[in-house]
């Protein structure tokens, strides 16, 4: 039926709808949003339940570990781990149009899932009657490296396509696509683009030429298969594929193609970055420390990071200066750590890592020397004698122990202080049988040191074997006012996804009181003068004090010296791994470690250690044991110590000792009762434990 004239001409009225109609649109609109709404809380929902791909950036594989400096620069990086990343701005576009032409052509259409690709990866595989091309995009292998396993299950599938969907969501494509190249497995340790580019060609992304871009870009299907060091041939089938596809995608033209066709494989293989570590020695210390602090199933997760200790370039200069002291087939050792908080700068356990990766610094079992009278000398200060207090020095035998001094020397009369400057062997020994083995065990206890000591006489002049980590750390106690502080690797430690694990201020050792502040004052104002005009002398310096102590074992087998500035306690071992006679002493090892701390402390600002304590002490024999017993009070002392010591200067410094378990003789020999059998027990003094006792011709020492 024609329209009505009225309502064809122009101005006339239009037709009101019906309410129907208006009803009906409402009803459709709040379907409409109500679906919406639907819509969105269910992918919120779901996001929920799925992990944070904002996180992706700290991704570490397990079984991964990351050791760090203490300014933050890579030590090594152990395990399956990514060792160098690319940004999103430093992605080369080179490397952008060659993954996705062979991995997700339709990257930058789809929303994660890619229908289109995978329909026509089903038809080329089909028609190839091979594996031709996967329908898997980018966004979901890395969805499913990161946060999946490798099982193919319809299970996995779900959760790789939900995850795909949250990761578009979250990150631009720009991201997923750098995360992508920095995780993707391409052969040979190869873990992401840039280990790639190095490994293979000894290049940086940026520097990968079409070749070689497209070549790499081909490995992700069977990375280790397909590597060029492994079946060259492949990899070149692999590039050809590749270099089509970049054709098909128009991103370069056919003569391009031809020409990388014809480029020869070219490889130059290079090992990964950070595989060897810049202090071996230290890291493998950092692996044997962490189950200390760590659960179990935190190191079985791996993708650790340890935020260390170590001062990179202290490390350098403490491997060359035992590099240039430890001559020949000799060995050494040294660590260096810091009195208030156990942190060890520097590690060097030997000479050549890749000849011998046993630690020596913190695994070598040696005989210290005289460095163990530090303990002898301390429990006598404890005791309440003071370094003033005069002994005899002259040739004595000790229940059949005959110690002697280097030379066959003896100064008579002479102070503690003296004596230990002097490192005198005899005066050592006559302290502990004064004092009773139990007092200097004690202290030694107290100090760190776990390993059994038996109660014989060779003791005092460190007949037991000690590492030299354990003894620079009881050292490190005295410098630190007589508070022993734990050696430890670690600053921090993080978990694989960024999360701390452990602090050392929150969860290191704080600490523990093991000699009290005069006490240990009074013994670092000892070691101070055994530098300064003993057998230490060669590790002086010359703008601050140095407190430390020689040690040289029978023969010269073992040459040690423990020394401190007062931010830094050092220690030196030097000796040969079969512990043949170097037929040197301990001169040596305090060249090296000045060696080492002259450049050091020359970057540390000058700091002195605290001024010689005016002790007040008596020596009363205690009612059970008859041993001497320290009363420490405001009520005048036995012992006063005066303002100050004068050294006698007529004393040459003795440089080391040579035991020997001949009888003394000359005027002034003497012979301790009860001297007929070479035993530890005299009257009133416990009997031995089990412990074997050490070759009576115990080490010489300083």
């Amino acid at each position: 039926m024609p329209a009505s004239p009225e309502l064809a001409r122009p101005g006339a009225l239009t037709p009101i709808p019906s309410p129907g109609w208006q009803r009906t649109a409402v009803v459709s609109l709040l379907v409409g949003a109500g679906f919406a709404l639907g819509q969105a809380a269910l992918v919120s929902g779901m996001d929920a339940l799925l992990p944070d791909a904002r996180r992706i950036g700290s991704f570490n594989r397990p079984g991964t570990l990351t050791i760090l400096s203490a300014d933050g620069a890579v030590i090594q990086k152990i395990g399956p781990a990514t060792r160098e990343k690319l940004t999103p701005e430093s992605l080369p576009t080179l490397v952008e149009q060659a993954f996705i032409a062979a991995e997700d052509r339709r990257f930058y259409q789809h929303s994660g899932i890619d229908p289109v690709g995978i329909g026509r990866a089903l038809v080329r595989n089909l028609s190839q009657r091979s594996v031709e091309e996967g329908a898997s995009t980018i966004t979901q292998q890395l969805a499913r490296t990161v946060f999946l396993s490798q099982d193919v299950t319809l299970i996995r599938k779900l959760k790789e396509a939900a995850l795909a969907g949250k990761l578009e969501r979250q990150l631009s494509k720009r991201q997923i696509l750098t995360e992508y190249l920095n995780v993707v497995y391409l052969g040979s340790s190869a873990y992401g683009v840039a280990d790639a580019a190095w490994i293979y060609f000894s290049k940086t992304p940026s520097q990968l030429t079409l070749a070689e871009a497209a070549l790499i870009a081909g490995l992700p299907p069977a990375p280790s298969v397909y590597s060029p060091l492994v079946n060259p041939e492949l990899a070149l089938q692999r590039r050809s594929i590749v270099l089509t596809r970049m054709e098909e995608a128009g991103v370069i033209d056919a003569s391009q193609r031809a020409e990388a066709e014809a480029t020869p494989l070219a490889l130059q293989p290079a090992e990964p970055k950070f595989w060897e570590s810049q202090a071996p020695w230290f890291s493998s210390w950092v692996q044997q420390e962490l189950p200390k602090v760590l659960s179990k199933e935190q190191l079985e997760v791996g993708g650790l990071t340890v935020r260390s200790t170590l001062n990179l370039q202290w490390q350098r200069q403490a491997q060359s200066s035992i590099n240039r002291f430890a001559t020949g087939q000799m060995e050494g050792a040294l660590v260096a750590m810091e009195p208030g908080t156990g942190m060890v700068r520097a590690m060097v356990g030997g000479k050549d890592f890749n000849k011998s990766q046993f630690n020596r610094a913190a695994q070598a079992l040696r005989s210290p020397g005289s460095t163990f009278k530090l303990f002898v000398y301390l429990a006598a200060l404890k005791s309440g004698m003071l370094p003033e207090r005069t002994v005899v020095d002259s040739p004595r035998c000790f229940a059949g122990y005959c110690p002697r001094n280097f030379g066959g020397r003896y100064l008579g009369r002479v102070s503690l202080a003296v004596a230990l400057q002097n490192s005198l062997n005899t005066v050592a020994v006559s302290l502990l049988k004064e004092m009773g083995f139990d007092r200097v065990i004690e202290t030694a206890k107290s100090l760190g040191i776990t390993r059994e000591l038996g109660r014989f006489y060779p003791m005092a002049i460190g007949a037991y074997e000690q590492t030299l980590l354990d003894m620079t750390a009881a050292y490190a106690a005295i410098t630190n006012r007589g508070i022993y502080v734990r050696p430890t690797p670690f600053e921090d430690i993080l978990g694989p996804d960024g999360q701390l694990l452990w602090s050392r201020r929150a969860d290191g050792d704080r600490g523990r009181r093991a000699v009290a502040s005069d006490i240990a004052d009074a013994m670092l104002w000892m070691l101070q003068q055994v530098v300064k005009g003993g057998t230490g002398g060669g590790a002086a310096l010359g703008d601050r004090p140095v407190a430390g102590k020689t040690g040289t074992s029978d023969g010269g087998r073992d040459l040690w010296f423990i020394g401190s500035i007062a931010q830094l306690t050092a220690g030196v071992w030097l000796g040969y791994d079969d512990s043949r006679e170097t037929g040197n002493t301990s001169v040596v090892a305090t060249l090296a470690w000045r060696d080492f701390m002259a450049p050091i402390s020359r970057t540390l600002p000058q700091r002195q250690f605290p001024a010689k304590p005016r002790l007040q002490g008596s020596v009363q024999p205690d009612a059970k044991t008859g041993r001497p017993s320290a009363t420490r009070s405001g009520v005048a002392a036995t012992e006063q110590a005066p303002a100050a010591l004068e050294l006698p200067e007529s004393f040459a410094p003795v440089p080391e000792g040579t035991p020997t378990n001949a009888r003394p003789s000359g005027p002034g020999a003497t012979v301790a009762p009860g001297s007929t059998a070479p035993t530890a027990a005299g009257p009133g003094t416990p009997p031995p434990v089990t412990t074997p006792p050490p070759p009576v011709a115990a080490p010489p020492a300083p």
